[in-house]
């Protein structure tokens, strides 16, 4: 007996593909993520006292962390001026106008299509033993350049994966994501710390 009750949007919902939506992707790739990941991040990890949100939109994420008090000094910026933190491209910032990350984590959902620059820009620019928090789809596991150009020389130290679903809405429009049905796409927190080299871990939130 045929069981399938969705139509072409449910599968495409299923597996992602945004070129299937009815509506283009955000110019700057902004998709704010419910502050529910960072709820679920502590219940984890404890972020050094300085964090430095590097792609914060409208501070979601931001916001949370200094609602929950477990950071002392929190820098946040965005290419676009979204009404919260200053505005500056964080891949062209320079390892040497930027001493003051090296005293810092770094935790943001970045821009997918720049995701493993972000990461290895992050990397670059935090001090050893700092750690990078980036929330990411699962799907960035995969690929050959990754793997290459990252994974293979920079193994994340732990690897989060939501048991359930996190929203990440299109221009922070929450309510709207919802209405339209939620999100398929699984995330995961993906932690590297910088020096490790050691195998990653894997563990459910």
């Amino acid at each position: 007996m045929k069981d399938w009750k969705g139509n072409k949007n449910s599968i495409y919902k299923t597996i992602g593909a945004s070129n299937h939506t009815y509506k283009e992707r955000e110019e700057n790739d902004y998709y704010a993520t419910d502050p529910i990941a960072i709820d679920k991040l502590l219940t984890v990890e404890k972020p050094y006292k300085r964090v430095y949100e590097c792609a914060c939109g409208e501070g979601h994420l931001a916001k949370r962390l200094l609602e929950e008090g477990c950071i002392k000094e929190l820098y946040a910026s965005d290419i676009v001026d979204r009404g919260y933190g200053f505005v500056q491209d964080f891949l062209q910032m320079k390892e040497d106008e930027t001493s003051w990350i090296k005293d810092c984590d770094i935790l943001t959902n970045p821009p997918y299509k720049y995701a493993k620059e972000f990461v290895l820009h992050a990397l670059d620019l935090v001090g050893y033993g700092h750690k990078v928090y980036m929330f990411l789809k699962l799907t960035f596991l995969e690929g050959k350049s990754r793997y290459k150009d990252l994974f293979s020389k920079y193994p994340p130290k732990m690897i989060y994966v939501f048991s359930e679903r996190v929203l990440c809405a299109k221009n922070g429009k929450f309510k709207e994501m919802k209405d339209g049905g939620g999100s398929a796409v699984a995330y995961a927190w993906f932690v590297w710390q910088k020096g490790w080299k050691d195998k990653t871990i894997i563990e459910w939130i």
